[in-house]
Parts: structure tokens; C-alpha cells; sequence
């Protein structure tokens, strides 16, 4: 199955009908996103024109395979998860100052925040007018969702309170940022194919989990990956200051000898001379190895949580999304 995650081909129907879904996925995207304002057309169509995994349509069709995945509204469904992510990128880039996403420069770099974040309010619109057809339960999760992606990225702008545990902040914050839309990708997509509805709540909770390992193995890639699997040069997050788990772990551990690594990933890390040397020590460090086995533990706990889901070719393949989402580390 050809989706940037080194999916092996396990069912060939199947394959067939998520790569004809994902097509009309990105038909629809363009087509959700067309308006007559000149302006608006360009800054919406900057992001979604510059690609990206498409990870979280790719999961909503595949939890379409457990029912009817060609039901009318998986794709919608698809659409819907798809926009509200971009949507969060505009305003994510906004909140980072980032120059670039995805290889292009920012709106925010190109049009100036306000004109990113209205692109991004934008896309949140045109996700609620395909809703709207979706129906109430649709509606449900997705506001519950949003909810979530608020919480997190607050709670990521705060940071930690006084006295609380900085790695349990930030996997608070992955879960609400980026497992809690996954997860909506799974429930989404199974409801609109008809699957029963304890399979969708188990599919809901496979969201989660795979949404938690996914985000976590795209921060060991940061450190250890090349550009043309992280889809970011590697090191970004230290050039930025981003603390990730690898770097909260090494903080925590606090090691006779770490003086210089502690020293320079304290803040953002801009000396190409000092990034270098940081990528150096980090993959050295035991944090890395401790990183990694937070990977595999919400990998097998994803893994884990099919076991109550009937034994189909999507089943298939989502057991191997959890191989290859440890994989792709190494």
C-alpha cells in the first residue's frame, strides 16, 4: 500500500479501494476549499496543495474497511479529518513563528499571521459545511475533538504548573494536539461504513493510541531520521526549542558528563557548530533508547486493542501500520 509509512500490500481489494479513496480525498480537499475570493483561494490551497502523508484519510478509509468502505459518507469523513488538520497547521505555524511547512514557506511568512490564522478559521469552516451532512453524531465528535486540540495547544503555550511532571505534560499535550483528530479519523470513518458501534469505540481507542506513537516516532526521526522520511530537516525541533520526549527524557536524567548537552538543548539551539554537536550527543544519550520504547509501548497497546476487532484485511493492515510506525526509526 503506497502511503509514505512502508505499509506492505496485504489485500489487494483493499489496497485498491484506499488508493482510489485517497484520490478523491485530495479532489474533494480542492474542490471543499474553492471560493471566489482571489485572496482566500491561494492561502487555502497553499497547504493543501503541498501534500503531507495524508495519515489521518488514509485511517479513516482503512477503519472504513471493518463496514462498507465505499458507504457515501467515508470519504466526506476523510475530507472532513483532512481539512481540520490543515486548518490546525495555519494556526500552529502562527503560534511557532515558522518560517517553513512542509518544504514551502509559511502563510504566516508569505501573508503575515492574520491572513493564517482566517485561512485556518477557513478551513474549519469549510470542515463544518461537509459535517453538516455527516450528521449529529458526526457533528459530536468532532466538537469534542476540537475541544481537545484547543486544550492541548493552550496547555502546550503554558507549559507545565509549577511542580508538574514536564514528560506527563507533554504526552497530555500529544494526546489532545494529535492523537485526539486521529482517533476522531478512526470513529469517524468506521461510523459512516456502518461498523457496530463497540467497533467503533474500539477503533476510537486504536486512534489514540496509534495517534500517540505515530506523533512520538516523528520526534525520534527529528533527532536520528533523514529529511526525506520526517518530511523536515532533521534537528528542527532543537533549532526551534522544542522540548521533545528525547530531550525531556536526557533533562531528567541528568548524567555525570551531560554538562554540555544539558547546556545546549536549555533552549533553542541555533549555531549550526552547537546543533551539530547536540544531534551528536542526543543520539548518543540513553533518552533516546527510553524514547523508544515509549514508541513500542503505544504501538503494542494499539496493536493490543484489534484483538476485539473481526479478523478482515483492514485488521490486517492496521497491525502492520504498527509495525512500521516502529520500523520507520530505525
Amino acid at each position: 500500500m503506497s502511503n509514505g509509512l512502508g505499509i506492505p500490500s496485504v489485500d489487494a481489494a483493499l489496497e485498491a479501494a484506499i488508493s482510489a479513496g485517497l484520490d478523491d480525498v485530495e479532489a474533494r480537499l480542492l474542490a471543499a476549499v474553492k471560493t471566489d475570493d482571489a485572496m482566500l483561494s491561494e492561502s487555502s490551497r497553499h497547504l493543501a496543495q503541498a501534500g503531507g502523508k495524508r495519515f489521518r484519510p488514509m485511517l479513516t478509509l482503512l477503519a472504513g474497511g471493518f463496514g462498507d468502505i465505499d458507504a457515501p459518507k467515508v470519504v466526506p469523513a476523510a475530507v472532513v479529518v483532512e481539512l481540520t488538520h490543515v486548518g490546525t497547521l495555519y494556526h500552529d505555524d502562527v503560534m511557532d513563528e515558522a518560517q517553513l511547512r512542509r518544504g514551502a514557506v509559511s502563510a504566516n511568512a508569505r501573508w503575515g499571521n492574520s491572513v493564517a490564522i482566517l485561512t485556518g478559521d477557513f478551513l474549519f469552516a469549510c470542515a463544518s459545511d461537509l459535517l453538516a451532512d455527516l450528521g449529529p453524531e458526526s457533528v459530536r465528535i468532532q466538537a469534542r475533538t476540537f475541544q481537545r486540540l484547543v486544550h492541548g495547544q493552550l496547555h502546550e503555550t503554558l507549559g507545565p504548573r509549577d511542580g508538574e511532571d514536564p514528560v506527563a505534560h507533554y504526552l497530555s499535550v500529544l494526546s489532545d494536539k494529535t492523537a485526539s483528530l486521529i482517533a476522531a479519523s478512526t470513529r469517524l470513518g468506521s461510523l459512516h461504513a456502518g461498523v457496530d458501534p463497540s467497533q467503533v469505540e474500539v477503533l476510537g481507542q486504536f486512534g489514540e493510541r496509534i495517534g500517540m506513537a505515530f506523533q512520538l516516532a516523528d520526534d525520534l526521526l527529528d533527532i536520528v531520521g533523514s529529511e526525506r522520511l520526517s518530511g523536515k530537516t532533521p534537528g528542527t525541533d532543537l533549532r526551534e526549542g522544542v522540548a521533545t520526549l528525547p530531550v525531556l527524557y536526557a533533562r531528567r536524567a541528568a548524567r555525570p558528563g551531560d554538562e554540555r548537552l544539558l547546556s545546549l538543548i536549555s533552549g533553542p539551539v541555533v549555531d549550526d557548530a552547537d546543533h551539530a554537536e547536540a544531534l551528536e550527543l542526543l543520539r548518543a544519550h540513553p533518552a533516546m533508547d527510553e524514547a523508544s520504547a515509549d514508541v513500542r509501548r503505544w504501538a503494542d497497546d494499539a496493536r493490543a486493542a484489534l484483538a476485539a476487532l473481526p479478523d478482515v484485511p483492514a485488521r490486517v493492515a492496521l497491525h502492520a501500520l504498527c509495525d512500521s510506525v516502529v520500523t520507520r526509526m530505525s
